[in-house]
């Protein structure tokens, strides 16, 4: 597999990011309720404990979602019909629930021209070891944020695309950003290309809370990771035992919440903010919204934003759907 990296330096793009990073932890430890951008969590560090996670038998969502594209891959393939697609995922993840996908479109003899797009490097190599070869398929990674990505693979071919946005990643976004990113996603693709994104649907509250505290400790460990990653890129000195994972299900909201909380009184110094930060004992950050929906949640987002849905499809369980879109323009 090639992969190509945004030309970050001679861009000053490194830097950028690293001043952006900045401002946002000292706006977020400076509110009157402490909280972190989760978009942080994806070091190579946190990249690599997140495809643990999606692993553990509490957490139900890849589960879901690999036994809906194993079902509906030939049929995927079937409803979009090309003779040559270019598959274009944005968050690679580790791969396995692409090559269901890929598989799809070349047992209909679809030549797939695979582009994952992600910002860890890491996680492109860990991609690398599990998309095989195949005559008819060519994979090209890029290393960058998903709409230059997007931008780049357009510039290399004209060929219609199928977008994928697997796994929650969607539930990241409250209910005003989520259609503000599909619009914008709308607005670099081209008519007739199509979506496949999925939706972690409501369901049982205990089935919920244990995907977001798992029992082998991995999501506490993944939470507390961007404390780290603050210690190293910022200069900061949180100590990690300072701090517990919290996860919870807000109804009101229809999203799981995740915290990490100061057990005791304390204060944490970020050199590169030349500031220190105070911490009452039990006082949270709030680091994550993860929200859920129903099938009439996701054709009214599809509606507002410029898709047409084609089919939904979802698991024997009805936990998760992963809903394929079609761009109207």
């Amino acid at each position: 597999m090639k992969i190509s990296k945004i030309d970050y330096k001679s861009k000053n793009i490194d830097k950028d990011n690293r001043e952006q990073f900045a401002i946002d932890v000292l706006t977020g430890l400076s509110a009157e309720t402490k909280n972190l951008q989760a978009k942080y969590f994806y070091d190579d560090v946190g990249s690599k404990i997140f495809q643990q996670i999606t692993q553990h038998d509490d957490y139900y969502p890849t589960r879901s979602e690999f036994e809906i594209l194993n079902q509906v891959k030939n049929e995927l393939a079937e409803l979009i019909g090309e003779q040559e697609i270019d598959i274009i995922e944005l968050g690679a993840g580790d791969g396995h629930k692409s090559q269901l996908i890929i598989n799809g479109f070349v047992n209909s003899n679809c030549k797939v021209n695979y582009y994952p797009i992600d910002i860890s490097e890491e996680a492109m190599v860990m991609l690398k070891d599990n998309i095989c070869d195949h005559p008819l398929v060519e994979c090209h990674g890029i290393v960058a944020e998903y709409f230059e990505g997007l931008q780049l693979v357009r510039e290399k071919s004209k060929n219609k695309q199928l977008v994928l946005f697997l796994g929650s990643n969607i539930g990241n976004f409250d209910r005003v950003q989520n259609q503000g990113f599909l619009r914008r996603l709308w607005m670099n693709m081209n008519n007739s290309d199509h979506l496949l994104v999925g939706f972690d649907l409501k369901k049982d509250i205990d089935v919920l809370t244990r995907a977001y505290n798992d029992s082998s400790g991995l999501t506490k460990d993944f939470n507390l990771n961007l404390l780290t990653r603050i210690n190293h890129e910022l200069g900061g000195n949180f100590d990690i035992e300072n701090f517990q994972h919290f996860g919870v299900y807000n109804p009101s909201l229809g999203a799981m919440e995740s915290y990490v909380i100061a057990t005791k009184e304390h204060s944490v110094y970020i050199s590169s903010l030349k500031r220190e930060f105070h911490f009452k004992a039990f006082e949270p950050i709030h680091l994550e919204h993860s929200f859920k929906f129903l099938s009439s949640d996701i054709d009214y987002i599809s509606h507002n934003t410029g898709f047409s849905v084609i089919k939904h499809f979802t698991d024997k369980e009805s936990y998760f759907i992963d809903s394929l879109w079609k761009v109207t323009k």
